[in-house]
């Protein structure tokens, strides 16, 4: 029996990653699993070392505060993934974590296939790191077109394969009656997937929330959450005493709420990708601590964000990210919006014009024809 090691770093790699292994489980039997994953790869019967929050860390600062403990865990999950022996160990997004450990493994077992899927953004900030990871990466599976040519130079294999949550899924019905009521219109909100985040942007969210419910009386607010931290959503807007407000975890639900919203706001990230994927128009939002954002702020090399503006090289979606991240600015952005509905329009078709370039017929099973010629 083969044998598969995947390796996630949070919840956003937990989901891509179990996009590819399902695909791969459902073609291939003969494959025995264990990971470092979430929910999403629990869901398809594989065990996790241990929770992903363990090694869940966002910003410079938090990272260096817990350098030890984090080399420590690196140096423990290689361990652990050479005791298990796999044909292939198939690393998933967050570089700094996940590119660290296969650099280990791979020192000392060089004859693990080492395939990494999301590209580190090389085209983004430190482009120099392309050229080391041919060192210790047989193969690079691809989200965007435009990442090929910088590992090509590098001369890394690499399969541009587009981006998992862009596939068409079947759309099953779901009664959303208990959640949304009196045929209010539903507005998205994604706060984030790590605690982090949503410590910093909820309040934000509140307030906002407490300005639209000034002018707006037919919407209902759904927080779109993990499984993890649902309930603890959940429990702030019950603090806050919102009558129109609801958070949900379920992903086939929050599918079908997001396709249904009127408009989203959410967090800068992968998430963006599947809101613009749903033709749902949209701001992003983010903010971190000031010396994390003055050390990103001097390393990056694009102007915006988002992926679908940084491809445009335009701000197709307003990006509200730092001091701009307040409720007030949050409030004018999205109700200017919402009274120029042809400004919605223009923003949706320009995203699609983006998206439609990442998009492959069956990037799932281009990725899972990668991995099986490395058996």
């Amino acid at each position: 029996m083969k044998k598969i090691f995947i390796l996630t770093g949070e919840p956003s790699g937990d989901k891509l990653a179990s996009k590819v292994i399902a695909r791969l489980k459902s073609s291939k039997s003969d494959i025995e699993y264990l990971s470092v994953g979430g929910e999403y790869l629990k869901a398809l019967g594989i065990r996790s070392l241990y929770n992903l929050n363990e090694v869940t860390y966002l910003g410079f600062t938090r990272v260096l505060l817990n350098i030890f403990k984090i080399k420590k865990k690196i140096n423990d999950t290689a361990k652990e993934i050479i005791k298990f022996k796999p044909d292939i160990l198939f690393s998933v997004d967050s570089p700094d974590f996940t590119l660290r450990v296969v650099k280990e493994v791979k020192k000392k077992d060089p004859r693990i296939k080492t395939i990494h899927f999301v590209a580190p953004q090389v085209w983004v900030w430190r482009e120099q790191r392309a050229k080391k990871l041919r060192h210790f990466l047989d193969h690079i599976l691809l989200l965007f077109p435009f990442e090929k040519k910088y590992f090509d130079k590098a001369g890394i294999k690499s399969t541009f394969i587009g981006h998992p949550l862009l596939e068409d899924s079947e759309r099953s019905k779901v009664d959303i009656s208990q959640i949304i009521k009196d045929n209010k219109k539903i507005f998205s909100i994604f706060p984030g997937s790590r605690l982090s985040e949503i410590n910093v942007l909820t309040p934000i969210l509140f307030k906002f929330i407490k300005m639209m419910n000034e002018k707006y009386k037919d919407l209902f607010f759904v927080f779109h959450s993990t499984s993890e931290y649902v309930q603890l959503i959940q429990n702030l807007l019950l603090k806050e005493g919102f009558k129109n407000c609801g958070a949900i975890g379920d992903e086939k639900i929050k599918n079908h709420i997001l396709k249904s919203s009127m408009f989203a706001v959410a967090k800068s990230g992968t998430i963006s990708l599947e809101i613009c994927n749903a033709k749902i128009p949209s701001i992003i939002i983010y903010k971190m601590g000031m010396i994390n954002f003055f050390i990103i702020k001097m390393l990056v090399k694009v102007r915006f964000a988002n992926i679908i503006n940084i491809a445009a090289n335009e701000e197709i979606i307003p990006e509200l990210l730092q001091s701009n991240c307040n409720p007030t600015n949050i409030y004018n952005t999205v109700d200017k919006l919402l009274s120029d509905e042809k400004e919605l329009e223009k923003q949706v078709f320009k995203s699609q014009e983006i998206i439609r370039n990442f998009k492959t017929e069956k990037s799932s099973d281009i990725a899972t024809s990668v991995i099986k010629n490395y058996f």
